[in-house]
């Protein structure tokens, strides 16, 4: 009996050992288990704080759109942002705008020339005549440059020029013919915030810029305030300062902008000084009430004019009065929207 007895402890071992190792192998799966979801959780935590540091990241992230009717001075600021944070222009930038100035100066002088004509305004002198039909060639025709600006018919078109368009760089670099003309020219900061080159776009492509609205914080719009009395070159119908304020509107109540601070720059404040001396602003906008020859009553209008275009009246309108070419006051005035900017987007982001 003690034999059989033995014989079937023998043959239960196994199976215990078995139970043992198969307990064993629990025991290894729940801690590799644990080890994976401690390992899962610490990813996850890291995620989640990667997540919490970028979302900070973006709150503070200050995305800033410049927007404006054409002419209105955009493409200036941006060469005197660059300018301000000194980055220079390297030599092939510098020889491209040399070859844009000499483009601008020769096609604003054949503007001139062709209004000189359609207004009926006579040649003070009949050798500059031939002198009008000018060839491509900048260097070659210094002389005859000269001659036509100095000519009092191109000086009396040049003075109805609210009658047709004319860049407004033209009179700049034609009183620098003689600094432009050497064969050694290369343009200066101040040529360069001058020097105009088109930009595609413009009144056709405007309602492609509500694409480039999404994480705005400020938007920047530029209005020359000097263009009261003239037309828009698409149309040769509309005044451009309506057309600016009319652009506002639809940018200023737009429920996308609930959040943004609007910033307007009322621009070429040097252009605006010298046009009130001779151009009546009431002509244009009969509602003016004040001194027309008054810098301060003609630019309390143009705020007052934009501002009313505003459905919410409670948001702040934050505006500059600003020269584009003119270094000192753009730096002077991009830290003081700098502040605005900064102090808004901290308002926003103690609110979230």
């Amino acid at each position: 009996m003690s034999g059989v007895v033995r014989s079937l402890s023998r043959c239960l071992l196994p199976a215990e050992a078995s139970r043992e190792s198969a307990s064993s192998k629990e025991e290894s799966r729940e801690r590799d288990a644990a080890k994976k979801e401690r390992e899962a959780k610490r990813r996850s935590r890291e995620i989640d704080a990667m997540l919490a540091r970028e979302r900070r990241a973006v709150r503070r992230l200050v995305k800033i759109l410049l927007l404006g009717a054409g002419e209105s001075g955009k493409s200036t600021f941006l060469k005197q942002m660059r300018i301000i944070n000194g980055q220079e222009f390297d030599k092939k930038a510098l020889l491209d705008f040399r070859d844009t100035i000499y483009d601008n100066i020769l096609k604003g002088m054949r503007v001139l020339v062709d209004a000189r004509d359609k207004l009926g305004i006579g040649w003070q002198s009949c050798e500059n005549e031939k002198q009008g039909m000018l060839p491509g060639e900048f260097q070659l025709y210094m002389m005859a440059l000269s001659a036509l600006w100095a000519d009092a018919g191109i000086q009396e078109a040049y003075c109805r020029r609210a009658e047709f368009q004319l860049s407004e760089s033209v009179k700049y670099f034609l009183d620098n013919l003689d600094r432009i003309g050497q064969l050694n020219y290369i343009p200066s900061k101040q040529d360069i915030l001058f020097a105009r080159k088109a930009t595609k776009g413009q009144r056709s492509q405007r309602q492609k810029w509500f694409q480039c609205f999404d994480g705005i914080t400020s938007i920047l719009f530029m209005v020359s305030s000097s263009e009261y009395d003239q037309v828009l070159m698409e149309d040769r119908r509309t005044n451009r300062l309506v057309e600016s304020m009319n652009i506002f509107e639809t940018i200023v109540n737009n429920k996308l902008f609930l959040n943004v601070s609007i910033i307007l720059f009322l621009n070429k404040t040097d252009l605006l000084v010298e046009k009130i001396r001779t151009v009546d602003i009431r002509k244009n906008f009969p509602e003016f009430r004040g001194d027309p020859r008054r810098l301060e009553d003609v630019q309390a209008f143009l705020v007052q004019s934009f501002s009313r275009k505003r459905r919410n009246r409670g948001k702040p309108l934050f505006h500059h009065f600003t020269t584009a070419v003119d270094t000192e006051n753009i730096r002077f005035v991009f830290h003081a929207v700098k502040d605005t900017i900064l102090q808004e987007n901290l308002k926003d982001i103690m609110l979230q």
